[in-house]
């Protein structure tokens, strides 16, 4: 607080602050006082429901209802629960062509990603394509994005993989482990449908960005480490996700590296990123790394056949099942001892392919200029899931990278899904002897080139630079999934998140505003160097709502203002403070101990012979002002419209009893 006082000279210039407006009656004078009124008055129903509308309903949803007919609103009900009904009877032949090409672009990458995500989540490879098949069919008639292309995706497996393989061994028990894979996916899609249904999708938003960021940079890094084993040809790898576990076993089982495998590895791998590479570099060519992971595919399964490669050490996949989707209604659980797990892995994985997809899908409907409906999408990815629990499928959502690849190919509507699982259904039944050749170490490379792009340097410089505390976020999330475990840094994500709201909420920010000369503006002194003290003032905002959870904390702090201002008018000779005032206009809401709070500080100043004033305080917190009665030991003339009238009234009085 020390330092060259800025201050405004004399109280003359303090009364002229509002600048005169012109009327047409010359007997007006320039300066008045408005009172503040309070706002219109509501029954404890009518607020309560304003109140729970802005919480559940801030879209309204239902405003396409009103002053319809009956039939109409039958209409628009099931368009609303099935947007395909919107969009199919305007559906026409050049957007056919246009969603064929990019449903046929998209399986080509579907495929060989949906077979080796299945691998990262210790489930049978054809559990991938079961997953690419029911799941996109489902989304197709209840979602609202455009371009989202649905399947299986990397963070999801690996999570789901990493987590019930700590309980249960999927190559010693594999039939429990395909329980609990289809039991989780249950229960991940009962969660998302069900805040979709009750609207409770802010829920979600507690992961924030430099978290999820963080957190999925350090499983890409995992994920890519544990395709060292495929990458390398080792047979027997460690089963634990942290970097330090990884990195010992692949240089301990250095007797098992294969240089076949490793050549082949490279050798594609270079080749998938060299295509990735292109696609970024030039928009137009989306269609070289759409199509390199199958082309990889094809090349090295007849690279397999021709040579005999597996006879020296290449390990392929091995028979695949050829076939639709089989029932697994009978394989879901809802009792036993690994109930709890199941629920447990259902909520995370839920979590994170919701968080996934809804951010997809808005993004890519940002950038052609239409809206998805978050809680449509909650409910429209829970029932995919929920019905892919009982196809056999895993958890699937929104895919980036697909869904990229699906909107530079051109795609008008969600039939581009319809395409490509009719895609894959074809694969299901008549392609699958082709895959018998293909080899694991494939399948390494195409995850490490998918999960490559989630691993955002950028994003963490940008962090850095902007917030230091995002940035701490980040790296906490980070650290925690490489050196501990996946579920662990997930956890540290939340936790760090949650800090980052207890923070903001329990230690708002308050700062000293001063005049801006020549203007009636009031700004914060220190952004606005130029900014003047009023004599004897001392104006304070407080950039929160006041409740219990911070009223103690802006007690304590509005007194140190006090003092600190005190001590700075003493060593600089100058007045010492008669009145405080408080800027309430960031101020959305109060209660009873906010209240509280208030009143003890008017009597502390008080004592001190410091009056207490407000300015700009918004409606709800007049009204509760003044039905807690707390307004009649402020003062009834404590509140003010502006802070230039609270500054202008408050010098009137002073310079009259001078």
């Amino acid at each position: 607080m020390g330092g060259t006082s800025n201050r405004v000279e004399d109280f003359s210039h303090v009364i002229n602050l509002e600048p005169t407006l012109p009327t047409l009656d010359s007997n007006i004078p320039p300066f008045e006082i408005h009172k503040v009124p309070l706002p219109p008055n509501k029954t404890t129903f009518q607020s309560l429901k304003q109140r729970l509308s802005e919480v559940f309903f801030p879209d309204d949803p239902l405003h396409q209802f009103k002053g319809q007919t009956c039939f109409r609103k039958i209409v628009l009900a099931i368009q609303y629960l099935f947007p395909i009904f919107q969009w199919g009877p305007d559906y026409s032949l050049n957007l056919l062509k246009s969603d064929v090409i990019s449903g046929l672009t998209i399986a080509s990458l579907a495929i060989p990603q949906g077979i080796s995500y299945a691998k990262l989540a210790n489930l049978p490879p054809i559990i991938g394509l079961y997953s690419s098949f029911v799941p996109p069919l489902v989304y197709a008639v209840l979602g609202s994005s455009r371009d989202l292309a649905v399947g299986p995706v990397s963070i999801a497996s690996l999570v789901m993989g990493s987590m019930l393989r700590e309980m249960v061994s999927p190559s010693k028990d594999p039939m429990l482990y395909l329980q609990l894979a289809f039991t989780s996916t249950f229960f991940a899609g009962v969660f998302q449908a069900s805040l979709g249904l009750l609207r409770l999708g802010f829920i979600v938003d507690f992961l924030s960005k430099p978290t999820l960021i963080g957190f999925m940079s350090g499983a890409a890094i995992i994920v890519s480490l544990q395709q060292l084993k495929g990458l390398l040809g080792i047979v027997h790898f460690t089963t634990k996700m942290g970097l330090i576990p990884v990195m010992i076993s692949a240089i301990k089982r250095e007797n098992e590296w294969a240089w076949q495998t490793i050549l082949m590895g490279l050798c594609f791998l270079a080749f998938l990123l060299i295509a990735r590479h292109i696609s970024l570099r030039n928009p137009k060519l989306f269609w070289v790394s759409a199509a390199a992971p199958l082309t990889s595919v094809v090349l090295s399964t007849f690279i397999v056949f021709i040579f005999k490669a597996q006879a020296h050490g290449i390990q392929i996949i091995g028979h695949l099942q050829k076939g639709l989707n089989p029932p697994s209604v009978n394989m879901l659980f809802f009792s036993g001892p690994y109930l709890a797990l199941a629920v447990k892995t259902g909520l995370i994985t839920g979590i994170l392919s919701l968080t996934e997809g809804i951010a997809v899908g808005r993004t890519f409907a940002s950038l052609k200029n239409y809206q998805v409906d978050g809680n449509k999408e909650m409910m429209a990815i829970g029932l995919m899931n929920m019905a892919g629990s009982c196809t056999s499928c895993y958890v699937t959502t929104g895919s980036f990278s697909r869904s990229a690849v699906n909107y530079n190919a051109g795609s008008r509507t969600a039939v581009s899904n319809i395409v490509m699982a009719s895609t894959v259904l074809i694969t299901l039944l008549f392609l699958m002897p082709l895959f018998y050749y293909t080899p694991n170490v494939i399948l390494a490379a195409i995850i490490i080139t998918a999960v490559f792009g989630l691993i955002d340097i950028g994003a963490l410089v940008c962090l850095w630079r902007v917030d230091k505390l995002d940035f701490l976020a980040c790296l906490g999330a980070l650290v925690g999934v490489l050196f501990l475990s996946v579920s662990t840094g997930l956890s540290i994500a939340v936790g760090i998140s949650l800090f980052k709201i207890l923070m903001h909420v329990t230690r708002p920010n308050t700062v000293i505003l001063g005049n801006v000369p020549g203007t009636a503006s009031y700004r914060d002194m220190g952004q606005y160097r130029e900014a003047q003290r009023v004599p004897a003032l001392l104006i304070i905002r407080v950039e929160s709502p006041i409740y219990f959870a911070n009223s103690t904390y802006l007690h304590e702090r509005i007194l140190r203002w006090v003092r600190e201002e005190e001590d700075r008018a003493q060593a600089m000779k100058e007045n010492s403070i008669k009145c405080i005032v408080l800027d309430m206009a960031a101020v959305t809401s109060i209660d009873t101990s906010g209240m509280e709070a208030l009143l003890e500080l008017k009597k502390i100043l008080e004592k001190r012979s410091i009056q207490l004033v407000m300015a700009n305080p918004v409606g709800g917190v007049t009204e509760k002002l003044h039905r807690s009665k707390a307004i009649e030991t402020l003062g009834s003339s404590c509140l003010y419209m502006t802070v230039g009238e609270a500054v202008a009234s408050v010098s009137s009085e002073f310079k009259e009893k001078v």
